[in-house]
């Protein structure tokens, strides 16, 4: 108990800090401190760099580097991947479905009367309503990639959290 106050007291002791100039030992300058002042500024000084830090890294380009995070760019990039050859894959689509048709004419499969443009349509609207649930090994795959994605991002905040200690 007797500690605990001389420590409280020492926490308020001023003190002086003087720098003087060594050759002419004219002060230059002096403050008057106490051991709290000391330690709020420099947990003041602490908190503020680590703000800094962080509003750095979250807000400007270096958050690219740290794992986890990935460029506004490369998302941006892979959308537009991702809308052109879903358009690709109809165009394609309809071509072949085009194809067989003028393969089924020339066969001899299909009067000419009935090969039209609305037949084309109707082929191709029968490939478009293929079944598009996941199969049993695609489900594994996003199940693997949470997994993956669940871990780094663990990682990252426990590297955070022993970064801020």
């Amino acid at each position: 108990m007797n500690k605990k106050k001389n420590f409280g007291k020492k926490l308020f002791i001023k003190n002086r800090l003087v720098i003087l100039n060594e050759d002419t030992f004219e002060e230059i300058f002096s403050f008057r401190l106490t051991l709290m002042n000391v330690f709020v500024v420099f947990s003041l000084g602490g908190i503020f760099l680590i703000l800094i830090t962080t509003y750095i890294i979250a807000f400007t380009p270096l958050r690219e580097l740290i794992p986890g995070y990935s460029s506004s760019q490369l998302k941006r990039n892979a959308m537009q991947l991702a809308i052109k050859s879903d358009s690709l894959t109809n165009s394609l689509k309809k071509n072949e479905a085009y194809i067989k048709s003028i393969q089924k004419v020339l066969n001899g499969e299909l009067d000419y009367a009935k090969f039209n443009k609305d037949s084309i349509l109707a082929e191709t609207e029968e490939i478009q309503k293929v079944d598009m649930k996941p199969s049993e090994e695609e489900l594994k795959l996003r199940e693997k990639v949470e997994e993956i994605e669940k871990e780094t991002r663990k990682k990252t905040q426990n590297k955070n959290k022993i970064d801020k200690k």
